[in-house]
């Protein structure tokens, strides 16, 4: 049987070993990081993963769906934490349907669980320690009985138009938090250097979040801050030798929660694509890159757009009620009328697809608005002659 040779043990190579087990191949797996299950995860790569509809259907074709789900977290919606001392915090939900909902999981518990998934098979292989907007991460702890300070079943959002925070839930009961803010400038990573600015700068922009959080000043001062990136590149193959895989090909930022779903995706298609042209790679490699190309350039636009959305929109009435309009219209015309959130998140839907059919049903509501607006002008006009 042929042999395929992964470089990067992430997320995304773990479960490409997998597949590539299970069919059979002799698999190499190297990784220049120590082994996950040592409790060594890198810093600044462990912000936690929203596992969705199209990761799980991937975890599922090689069985490992419910190990997985067994770790995480559900997040029914945002919860959105108004700049304004003493709001209180206003729940969004995500679908209509309230037993859709998004996962929470840590990395390091999934990226050993498809690591072990793969090492299953005898013909992989794995080998550690072998070399070939910022962000910074912080923690909120459990509470004395050991609980969640906050609704546990919501993922935590601090909109304030130029940056945010983030917290998504664990299992132990305690959050992780998220700082998404500038490198550089006026108010910035570079400018907050002392333990009472970022003190000072936490007490105005997130005052509920402060008391939640003992160890803010060592998490900020020890916690190092990570990049964000997006990777737009082609082809994603040469010939039959060489095939890039989730952020190798198309890193997004993390804002749709789709970056992991989109890479797990890929393992999916680049299997179907073998199982389709099990003796031609290069046709294989071709495929795949077809197939996925188009998608994960839509992801990439929808993931920033996303940020701009949580950053300077969730807080407003215009975007809340928005929501509504897209939940009335999703239960009262099932199957026809799908939010972009709910294609993305709780389908299969390709995300160019979504992207387009998104745009189509936005263009028809607000034409159906403007319609129904004159309308009642002209009929008011009417009515008093």
């Amino acid at each position: 049987m042929a042999k395929f040779v992964l470089i990067g043990s992430g997320l995304a190579g773990g479960l490409l070993a997998a597949y590539l087990g299970r069919r059979g191949y002799e698999v190499d797996l190297y990784e220049r990081r120590t082994d996950p299950r040592e409790g060594n995860m890198v810093g600044g790569r462990s912000i936690n993963l929203a596992l969705s509809t199209r990761g799980i259907h991937a975890l599922e074709q090689i069985g490992i769906a419910d190990e997985v789900l067994k770790h995480a977290i559900p997040m029914r919606g945002r919860m959105i934490h108004p700049a304004a001392a003493g709001s209180a915090p206003i729940f969004v939900p995500y679908d209509v349907d309230p037993n859709k909902h998004i996962n929470s999981i840590g990395r390091a518990a999934l990226n050993t669980t498809v690591i072990e998934a793969a090492q299953r098979y005898p013909n992989v292989r794995v080998h550690f320690n072998h070399l070939a907007h910022g962000y910074k991460e912080l923690t909120i702890p459990p509470g004395p009985d050991g609980s969640w300070r906050m609704e546990k079943e919501a993922l935590h959002i601090w909109p304030r138009k130029s940056f945010m925070m983030i917290a998504l839930p664990n299992p132990d009961g305690s959050f992780t938090c998220t700082l998404f803010w500038e490198f550089e400038g006026p108010r910035s990573f570079a400018t907050t250097k002392t333990d009472d600015d970022v003190r000072r700068f936490f007490e105005e922009e997130f005052p509920d979040a402060v008391p939640l959080m003992p160890n803010l000043l060592d998490d900020f001062r020890n916690n190092p801050t990570g990049s964000l990136v997006t990777i737009r590149c082609a082809p994603w193959f040469y010939k039959d030798k060489v095939a890039l895989v989730g952020d190798a090909a198309h890193a997004v930022v993390p804002f749709y929660g789709q970056g992991m779903n989109a890479a797990f995706e890929d393992c999916v298609v680049l299997d179907e694509c073998l199982a389709q042209f099990p003796e031609d790679r290069q046709r294989t490699f071709a495929e795949y890159f077809q197939r996925r190309k188009l998608n994960a350039d839509a992801l990439a636009d929808l993931a920033l757009e996303n940020f701009i959305e949580m950053r300077d929109k969730t807080a407003s009435r215009a975007f809340r009620a928005k929501k509504k309009l897209d939940h009335f219209l999703e239960a009262a015309l099932p199957g026809v009328y799908l939010p972009l959130y709910t294609m993305v998140t709780f389908t299969r839907i390709p995300y160019a697809q979504a992207a387009r059919r998104a745009r189509l049903q936005d263009r028809i509501v607000y034409a159906g608005l403007i319609l129904v607006i004159t309308s009642i002008l002209a009929l008011i006009v009417l009515l008093f002659r």
